[in-house]
């Protein structure tokens, strides 16, 4: 997918984003990542309001594979092949996959407030040991002044 082709497709949604990300775009609205296109496809932020949505429609979340193992990204479901074809419902599709990521969004910000809230102590600097270099150097000088 091009950015042009994207452009197009959101046209029913509103203004988007589109950022080059991995292999393809991110796409946002108002600050906020809601979808990715990749070479895999297009796949919009489902949360556990909107993931029984892409269940009944036989999409499956993102996957990628790395050398050991197949990661499945939960948070981003493929948008169905129909809504392709269907620019009004792929807006619908659109805007729940940005409300399910600003309500992603406000989940984690109580996270970075109570981090932000723990008060820090600082130690006093470790005071450094004289070495005995130095403290025969002192006992010289002491000696001279006499």
């Amino acid at each position: 997918m091009d950015r042009e082709f994207l452009i197009d497709l959101f046209a029913d949604f509103g203004p988007v984003a589109i950022r080059k990300m991995f292999s393809g775009y991110g796409i946002s609205a108002d600050g906020i990542n809601f979808a990715l296109a990749l070479r895999a496809g297009l796949f919009f932020r489902a949360d556990e309001v909107t993931i029984p949505d892409f269940e009944a429609e036989g999409s499956k979340p993102f996957q990628y594979s790395t050398r050991a193992k197949t990661v499945l990204v939960n948070s981003y479901w493929e948008l169905p092949a129909r809504l392709f074809d269907d620019s009004e419902e792929l807006a619908q599709w659109a805007r729940a996959a940005l409300a399910a990521a600003q309500r992603a969004k406000v989940k984690k910000r109580p996270k970075g407030k109570k981090a932000a809230a723990k008060k820090v102590v600082k130690r006093p600097p470790a005071k450094k040991q004289a070495t005995k270099k130095a403290v025969r150097r002192v006992g010289k000088a002491k000696r001279a002044h006499r």
